[in-house]
């Protein structure tokens, strides 16, 4: 378990602070933005919502983590955001494209080695199966790295709560 969750964290972490070889700087909030945003992952129903001003404005299917290295819960932020992240793992370089684990974009987290990604197994999605991260389809990852920035709130529960049903029911 630990091991699992140490390669991807490291992987995660790095990736998170290098584009194909690059450094890359956070990016920083849009000025003078007024939206009331945030991301909730129901992780018990593998779905992403965004809300934004108390509003599901999509839904996205997601990988969570499997039993042995299961996502973490909490609160957290949104840090960084990477298109076409290098993906680093111990001894493994996977420069940005099809076989990337971390797919074509990182949106990374406030808990460190955690983040929202794509991922090359488009099949894991709807499943637990990540080593803790959030993994979405290519389309949808994509979609969901325009509407975030950083400093959104990002809620990850373990437990299917009363707001989170009441969410649910009002996008029906």
């Amino acid at each position: 378990m630990r091991a699992n969750r140490a390669a991807c964290t490291a992987a995660m972490v790095i990736a998170g602070i290098m584009t194909s070889g690059r450094a890359m700087a956070a990016d920083a909030p849009i000025a003078g933005a007024v939206t009331a945003r945030r991301i909730l992952v129901s992780i018990p129903d593998r779905k992403l919502m965004v809300i934004e001003n108390n509003q599901v404005v999509q839904v996205f299917a997601v990988a969570v983590g499997a039993p042995a290295s299961p996502s973490p819960t909490g609160t957290f932020t949104v840090v960084n955001r990477i298109p076409n992240p290098t993906y680093y793992h111990p001894g493994k370089v996977v420069g940005p494209g099809p076989r990337n684990p971390l797919g074509t974009r990182w949106i990374g987290l406030s808990q460190k080695g955690y983040g929202i990604h794509g991922t090359d197994d488009q099949s894991s999605v709807g499943f637990a199966k990540s080593h803790g991260c959030i993994r979405l389809r290519k389309a949808d990852i994509e979609q969901l790295f325009e509407l975030v920035r950083p400093g959104d709130v990002v809620e990850l529960q373990a437990e299917r709560t009363p707001e989170i049903d009441q969410l649910f029911s009002s996008i029906q």
